[in-house]
């Protein structure tokens, strides 16, 4: 139930639209009951045999009182008016007309209902997915390396869409169903109060089996979406990965990841459809049992003359008796579909109640602008509870560029990370000018900072709107951005120029244009600190050599760290950081580190060099 007030609380504000649809629902109740109630006076002129029926109504027109004795007197002044004047075949034309605007009216609120329940349900969804995007694009890098992406991406599809289906559109049973089965019980004790009470004994023992079947469908629930997850991973994978699937003749490898991860989803829906398909003709079942145990009792009442009710009194009751049984099976189907979408909804909400362990503080502070220096102090860090950093102690002046080498796995990538807080440091302090970053706003420390990767994150854009991204630069200035990246030859080669679009993750080009366009982008943001991971690793030759040259210039007048395995891209660095598991084991210019006899980067340029003669 918490889930389920967590997710209408995304309907707010609740007073453009709940008085309303009340109203139009209790209109629609009101009318729906009035079409099965006129059965009564119906049946009254059609199966009397003699030429005057007998009415028990007012002798003038009542005054208004919110009752369903007042409903009642009115109608029988109007429609015994109309016996008395026209006789039985008007009074049979005025019972006619009457229920066939009471059917126009109900109908009309009935769509007026729905339609106000529809922009609801846009709207819930609408801030659904919006909190839950929001809440991911400011989680830290370290809540996606423990997730999985086609999972989080099963949460934006296939979970939001379950809530849709499962929650939003079961409000009309939640709300109107429940006001419609009270509405009818009001209106059947009115009717007779001892066969309702008889009614109801059967009630208690449908609903506790109701329940026990919603229990069991949350259960399978869970396990469903958790399976569904998985098998979006792995078709994630298989797109992201085609390549080395048919290099590896992997194929069928991972057709049988696949196929069990579909077979499991499929079998867990199938148990849960069984379920739920089990509360409707249950429902139904047990309507239609104290249906028959109605008539038999009312019945033995009337034959044995224990009741004052007359034959065509008793067939309307037992008439709208049985229409008790369209609210109360839509509403146990309902709790059925419920129990699948407030999982999908747990699994939403969870992503949105996950607190970002890299945020900023109460009384954070702008960073100012870039003057003198970067002081890494006494900084040691962990992922979990591995230790990857211990006591770095290193100062970068503006200006500088230093150059983080050393063995795979060494801490020269999370050492960079931490510079723009994608991670905080378990000890010790990041200070730019003297100001502890974790003091300072995230955005303010992230503006002053340009990052460009091994990989090339494009989007699926123009070339233009990829260079130009998330700045308000003309086209002039991505024009010269892209000259000095190196980058605008082969864009005017390109078929449509600066207004290319360059494919998913920029698959229409090759990995050294996509490079020189993220270099051309981090150009335009001009900013005072440039990181630099591996930017160059993943080249050809050629396409190094261009690249290298954009970064020189991009490096220009900027203090920069960079990270390369490459050493001959860093020789010019004016100092070199060796980090081996963690911990800084040797620094200084390249010439004073390859004649430091047994050193870590003496061997590590030899191990290069004779690769290269190689």
């Amino acid at each position: 139930m918490k889930v389920y007030l967590r997710i209408l609380q995304y309907a707010r504000p609740w007073a453009l639209f709940l008085p309303q649809y009340l109203l139009y629902t209790v209109l629609t109740i009101v009318f729906s009951i009035a079409n099965f109630t006129l059965i009564i006076p119906l049946l009254k002129v059609l199966f009397d045999k003699t030429n005057t029926v007998k009415l028990d109504a007012p002798s003038q027109l009542p005054s208004f009182t919110p009752t369903i004795q007042w409903v009642t007197d009115t109608f029988n002044y109007f429609f015994a008016d109309v016996l008395a004047g026209r006789g039985k075949l008007g009074a049979l034309a005025f019972v006619c007309v009457v229920v066939v605007v009471s059917v126009l009216l109900s109908n009309v609120f009935r769509y007026l209902s729905l339609r106000l329940l529809a922009k609801v349900r846009a709207r819930v969804i609408r801030n659904l997915r919006r909190d839950l995007y929001h809440r991911i694009v400011g989680l830290p890098l370290g809540f996606f390396s423990g997730e999985r992406k086609g999972d989080l991406m099963s949460r934006f599809t296939a979970d939001v869409q379950e809530v849709e289906t499962s929650v939003v559109n079961t409000m009309t049973a939640v709300i109107k169903e429940p006001l419609t089965i009270v509405a009818y019980f009001v209106v059947l004790f009115h009717i007779s109060a001892p066969l309702t009470l008889f009614t109801l004994i059967l009630l208690p023992i449908s609903g506790g089996i109701i329940a026990g079947v919603a229990k069991r469908l949350r259960t399978q629930a869970k396990q469903s979406q958790k399976t569904l997850g998985t098998m979006l991973s792995v078709i994630d994978e298989t797109l992201g990965g085609i390549r080395v699937i048919k290099a590896f003749n992997a194929q069928e490898y991972i057709k049988g990841k696949f196929e069990e991860q579909n077979d499991q989803y499929a079998r867990t829906s199938r148990t849960i459809d069984n379920t739920r398909d089990l509360a409707s003709p249950f429902s139904e079942f047990a309507g239609v049992s104290v249906v028959a145990g109605l008539l038999y009792f009312g019945g033995t009442l009337i034959l044995g003359g224990q009741s004052d009710l007359t034959g065509e009194t008793f067939i309307g009751y037992v008439i709208l008796f049985s229409q008790v049984l369209t609210p109360a099976k839509a509403l146990s189907s309902s709790f059925g579909n419920i129990q699948r979408g407030l999982v999908a909804g747990e699994r939403v909400l969870t992503i949105i109640d996950t607190e970002p362990a890299i945020r900023n503080r109460p009384d954070a502070q702008v960073l100012p602008p870039f003057e003198r220096e970067i002081e890494f102090h006494d900084l040691t860090f962990s992922y979990g509870e591995t230790p990857v950093l211990y006591d770095i102690n290193l100062t970068i002046k503006k200006g500088q560029t230093v150059a983080l080498v050393g063995s795979s796995g060494g801490g020269k990538s999370t050492l960079a990370d931490l510079l723009p807080r994608f991670y905080d440091p378990s000890g010790g302090q990041i200070l730019i000018d003297g100001h502890d970053l974790r003091a300072c706003t995230l955005h303010s420390v992230r503006d002053q900072m340009g990052i460009v990767t091994q990989e090339s994150i494009l989007f699926n854009d123009t070339i233009f709107n990829n260079i130009r991204f998330n700045t308000e630069a003309s086209e002039a200035e991505v024009i010269e951005a892209a000259k000095i990246a190196n980058a605008h030859d082969f864009i005017l080669a390109s078929p449509d120029g600066y207004q290319t679009v360059i494919g998913d993750r920029g698959g229409r080009l090759s990995g050294g244009q996509r490079q020189r366009l993220s270099i051309a982008r981090a150009i335009l943001r001009n900013p005072p600190i440039l990181i630099l991971d591996e930017a160059t690793s993943a080249l050809d030759t050629e396409s190094e050599k261009l690249v290298q040259e954009a970064l020189q210039r991009l490096m220009q007048n900027r203090t920069s760290l960079v990270i390369a395995h490459r050493l001959s891209t860093v020789q010019h660095a004016d100092e070199i950081v060796v980090l081996q598991h963690g911990r800084i084991v040797e620094r200084g210019t390249h010439e004073a580190l390859v004649q430091r006899q047994g050193g870590v980067y003496q061997r590590l340029s030899s191990m290069q060099t004779n690769a290269a003669l190689v």
